[in-house]
């Protein structure tokens, strides 16, 4: 069941992509691997709740911002 709306999901998907692609930029997170890591990882989850249109945290929160 979605529970993220398509205005959400264009958010999600470019701020998913830019966090994905931002350590490729070589001053980003120089010398931190946590800041780097934990960019990819938050974009990729960003873009995954974008692509399935679903939020876990939405769900226990009781959110959804689809239109119905």
């Amino acid at each position: 069941m979605r529970n993220v709306g398509n205005i959400d999901r264009i958010i999600r998907a470019f701020l998913g992509v830019a966090l994905i692609l931002l350590p490729l930029e070589s001053s980003f997170g120089a010398g931190s691997e946590l800041l780097t890591w934990g960019s990819i990882i938050i974009g990729l989850v960003l873009a995954g709740t974008a692509v399935l249109g679903f939020c876990p945290l939405y769900r226990l929160a009781g959110m959804n911002t689809c239109r119905k």
